[in-house]
């Protein structure tokens, strides 16, 4: 198997992340769509540099629900926001990134958490995994899921709450979610990092492959972010 456009990279992540969320997937054209049930009940699709012409479909999904999203993945932001401005749309977010490692030589040995506070709990499922670290009072520290998909662990929501950070409470959660899911002999990981998470992947050894762009209907005011 050849290396993996764009487009099949994000429909990797697409599935994997709904899998983590239990999200209804579906499809607009030749694009996927998730139902966010937790949030609006409404439809976010997803493309991966659509031509004009695409985006200009996928434009008219949108604006027929005022909730729906449209995400597109493009180093091109320039051009998305033209187009965006075009079809009615605004710019709900334009600083996160899809990232991706090999895990070829990376340690996927369960981590050892040094800190007699703290307790790592790992919840498994056939598919994915749900990590939790907290104290030994059920205070919650830090978090973080995976899902196996297609040959890949898509990792999401790596939290770790305000008060236990600079404890390299991220990095254990994520080598914790990595040793969950080693049993599927896995090559690559992907996720969608915030511009705070993108300093933590890079230490971590992950690499940029696109820029994303989240775009809305006009009036809606609340930034998105696809890894919280």
């Amino acid at each position: 198997m050849g290396e993996a456009t764009l487009s099949e990279l994000l429909g990797i992540w697409v599935e994997g992340w709904a899998s983590t969320r239990h999200y209804p997937v579906g499809d607009v054209d030749a694009f996927k769509a998730v139902q966010l049930v937790d949030k609006s009940g409404d439809w976010e699709v997803f493309a991966a540099n659509p031509s004009d012409d695409e985006f200009a479909r996928l434009a008219a999904f949108v604006k027929d629900s005022a909730p729906r999203l449209l995400t597109v993945l493009t180093d091109d932001h320039a051009a998305y926001r033209s187009l965006a401005e075009k079809h009615g749309l605004a710019v709900l977010a334009a600083d996160q990134e899809l990232m991706i490692m090999d895990f070829e030589g990376k340690d996927v040995e369960e981590p050892w958490l040094n800190d007699d506070e703290l307790k790592l709990t790992t919840d498994l499922e056939d598919h994915s995994a749900t990590v939790t670290v907290g104290t030994v009072d059920g205070t919650l520290a830090a978090r973080g899921h995976v899902a196996v998909t297609q040959g890949y662990a898509v990792f999401d929501r790596i939290v770790t709450e305000p008060n236990f950070r600079r404890r390299g409470l991220g990095s254990f959660v994520m080598r914790a979610l990595t040793a969950a899911v080693s049993e599927h002999d896995l090559e690559q990981g992907l996720l969608i990092a915030s511009t705070d998470g993108q300093h933590l992947y890079h230490h971590l050894g992950w690499s940029d492959i696109s820029g994303v762009l989240m775009l809305a209907n006009p009036g809606t005011t609340k930034g998105g972010s696809l890894s919280d």
